[in-house]
């Protein structure tokens, strides 16, 4: 029996409910059916809408600067369980935690212009007559009188069509000052009968940040036949131009009493108002042509993976994984290549696409190696643009939104996300210019008239191997500072060093490359003997906080037992630590609730494991809705238990679901929907910013991967589990293009040099991988 095929009952089973869980219960649109070739037809974007997911479910193409959405009131833009909306607005970052986007939200009505506030003129709207796929959305608007709203983009611009009913006052709010961050200024113009251009500039995202700005062009299909701007609540027929720190925007009219349907393209620019005027010129192009485009581009997008085997939920929900996937980081510069650098100043990207949005905290672990292998020469612009955020700017980033720096989260991210581009030969030819920012960065901290924090506990980290946990230290920039964090902080500066080890030693920089693998083990710093944990530290070398694990302090969103298990660069010296195999898999089993895993996975995944979204803190089990805990349960594959990361696995993917509540937890720029599709295909990066690559139990009886020959020279992987079920999923034997592998773990030039994966499936734990020398070896 092939998984989701049936339902029965069976202890042991650790992927027993995928099926049922996949299938959910929460309503959704209804869904069209799906041809065998229709790939985007598999998609449902509305996954993750509802608890705390903070997708959307609006338009975009891959990688594209527009995401043109609805909004309904939710912080991060649109909730399932909203029944209003407030205006499709064009920038959206999926699963993000707070505020940020929503500029420009517009919004069709008719009748007089009365209200100046969106959330009091919102729309209402029903899910019965809402449907989106890649590219589209629509919804029926059951205020002023039914309205249709559809909406789909291009790379930097969105396009709107409104069918409104038989009226001589059919309006468009175009809401320049209502925005998800908070607006500073806006200004907003009608330059002629069919144009509205607008500035708009803003701040914040989880705690305050520098401003940006972003300019917007709208053109209209037709002429208006009236027009007007709003400052605050003063509404002003026939003024042109509005200018304001408060609530700010422009309103135009149309007849639909012959002609219902108006269309609008808005283009976007991070530069100027010629930036976004010729980002129009040269991607407008209609409404019907553009959600054609759209639809192909994710066509040919989702096409490099062909996945067969599985229920039809278990296929919904992995290539909805995909797809979120590929919704960031997002371009940057515009049709000319100009783009505004973390200087604030305007700079042209020659010879590459620039990009923006880095949410490396989170993207370093899943998916920018997914996007790696997948879209490899996107990959390649997304360092090169981190690179030119070094040069702009002075420091590489940690959390950037659009130009400029929030500093949100700790650690060192941008160590491993270059280094993995490295490994996978997406550097080339930048190399060394990438190691001298890198190097830079590991051993320095920005100044203190710098926007950006990098390391700002580095230069005590050089000093005693650790960084102090200050929680009273007054932060000096804004964002979050290592030095609240200074155990997690520790062990993210060591996983950083150590790849950043295994570059400089490839490189030819050997001294550079002792000395940052000596910093690799760092981690012992804050090992405390006593409770056989990590634990932070202050200043004098005393370690603070309760001595209880899952009561412990200095860790970013968890506790010691979740990050226990990163230090994925060492995980023998980890193992040895904790005194020993036996003792490592006892903590394991503990902190899975393997017992009861195996008598109920789906239960224990939601009651046991999940606590909610934002459930961070003391606890002592697997939390799968956040990243330190994403590499967890491939912990088993070096204690010579693979088995168990099979059953951890196919238990936290029942979370993932066909559903809008079918993430687990914020998808953060498409870092859980990249554990997902690379945990379904069996091939999973178990060193962060290395090369190398767990091997688990695939989910799909077969999977095709069309890869670039740029940069993999077969040009395809074909990964094989003729006999995967719910029962029969334990690995019993591995081929590599034809000769037996049994390692648990794979390169990244095995990856380049290989086009066959097979995986023999049995329905009991084999000693497949549970030799000593089936454990991927530490960096270093």
């Amino acid at each position: 029996m092939r998984w989701t095929e049936h339902l029965r009952p069976r202890a042991g089973a650790a992927a027993l409910a995928l099926a049922a869980m996949l299938a959910g219960t929460a309503l959704v649109p209804p869904q069209r059916a799906v041809a065998a070739d229709d790939l985007t037809g598999l998609v449902n974007p509305f996954i993750g809408t509802q608890n705390e997911g903070n997708t959307f479910p609006g338009a975009a193409v891959p990688f594209g600067m527009v995401q043109l959405s609805p909004d309904t009131g939710h912080s991060t833009g649109y909730d399932y369980k909203d029944s209003h909306i407030r205006g499709f607005s064009a920038v959206h970052l999926s699963g993000v935690g707070c505020r940020i986007g929503g500029d420009l939200p517009v919004l069709p009505t008719t009748g007089e212009v009365t209200r100046t506030d969106n959330a009091r003129y919102a729309a209402e709207f029903s899910h019965r007559d809402e449907e989106a796929r890649p590219g589209y959305y629509r919804v029926g608007l059951s205020s002023y009188g039914g309205i249709t709203a559809e909406l789909t983009a291009t790379g930097r611009t969105g396009v709107q069509r409104y069918t409104f009913p038989a009226t001589d006052k059919a309006n468009v709010l175009l809401n320049t000052g209502q925005s998800l961050h908070r607006t500073v200024s806006t200004t907003v113009e009608v330059v002629d009968s069919r144009t509205v251009r607008s500035t708009i500039t803003g701040r914040g995202f989880c705690q305050d940040t520098r401003p940006y700005t972003l300019h917007t062009i709208t053109r209209f299909d037709r002429p208006f036949t009236g027009f007007g701007t709003w400052n605050g609540d003063r509404i002003t027929p026939g003024s042109k131009l509005s200018t304001s720190t408060g609530r700010n925007g422009a309103w135009v009219r149309f007849d639909t009493t012959d002609d219902r349907t108006v269309e609008a393209t808005t283009a976007l620019s991070y530069v100027d108002a010629a930036g976004a005027e010729g980002n129009l010129r040269a991607e407008g192009g209609g409404f019907d042509r553009t959600a054609r485009a759209a639809r192909a581009a994710w066509e040919r997008r989702l096409a490099d993976v062909r996945a067969q085997g599985g229920g039809t939920a278990l296929r919904r929900t992995f290539y909805s994984s995909l797809y979120r996937a590929f919704l960031a980081p997002n371009i940057g510069s515009d049709a000319d290549g100009r783009y505004t650098g973390w200087d604030q100043q305007p700079h042209r990207a020659e010879g590459f696409t620039y990009y923006q949005n880095w949410s490396l905290w989170d993207t370093y672990r899943t998916q920018a190696q997914l996007l790696a292998l997948l879209a490899p020469r996107e990959s390649r612009d997304m360092a090169l643009s981190v690179l030119r955020v070094d040069r702009d700017g002075g420091w590489l980033p940690k959390w950037g939104y659009g130009t400029v720096e929030t500093n949100i989260m700790t650690g060192d991210p941008v160590t491993p996300f270059l280094t993995n581009a490295y490994q996978a030969g997406l550097l080339a030819g930048h190399e060394e210019e990438a190691y001298r920012a890198l190097r830079k960065n590991a051993d320095g901290v920005p100044p203190a008239d710098s926007p950006y924090a990098g390391r700002d506990g580095n230069a005590e980290y050089v000093k005693n191997g650790y960084v102090p946990y200050l929680p009273s230290r007054p932060k000096e920039k804004p964002g979050d500072s290592d030095f609240q964090q200074g155990a997690s902080a520790t062990l993210e500066y060591a996983l950083a060093d150590a790849v950043l080890a295994k570059m400089a030693r490839g490189l030819g920089h050997d001294a550079d490359a002792e000395r940052y693998a000596e910093r690799a083990r760092n981690y012992r710093k804050v090992h405390d003997p006593s409770t056989g944990f990590f634990r932070a530290r202050d200043t004098q070398g005393a370690f603070a906080g309760p001595a209880d694990p899952a009561k412990s302090v200095g860790f970013h969103e968890g506790t010691a037992w979740q990050y226990q298990w990163l230090v994925p660069q060492d995980l023998p010296g980890m193992v040895r630590l904790i005194g020993g195999q036996e003792k490592a898999n006892a903590r394991l089993d503990s902190f899975f609730a393997y017992d009861r895993l195996l008598k109920d996975p789906a239960r224990t995944a939601r009651e046991v494991w999940v606590n909610g979204p934002y459930d961070y803190y003391n606890a002592d089990k697997y939390n799968p809705q956040n990243e330190p805990d994403l590499i967890a349960p491939y912990t088993y594959l070096s204690t010579g238990q693979p088995w168990k990361t099979t059953d951890v696995v196919h238990a936290a993917l029942t979370l993932f679901t066909d559903t809008p509540t079918g993430m687990t937890g914020n998808d953060d720029l498409g870092t859980m929907s990249a554990w997902m599709v690379l945990s379904a295909i069996g091939v999973y990066p178990v060193q962060p910013g290395g090369d190398t690559w767990g091997l688990s139990s695939p989910v799909f009886e077969r999977v095709d991967l069309r890869l670039d020959r740029r940069w993999y020279p077969r040009g395809r992987l074909t990964v094989t589990a003729p006999d995967t079920s719910d029962t029969d999923r334990y690995v019993q034997s591995v081929r590599l293009d034809g000769s037996p592998h049994d390692r648990t773990y794979l390169t990244t030039a095995q990856l380049k040099e290989s086009t066959r994966l097979d995986f023999t499936m049995g329905d009991k734990p084999s000693r497949w991988g549970t030799t000593p020398s089936a454990v991927a070896p530490a960096i270093g």
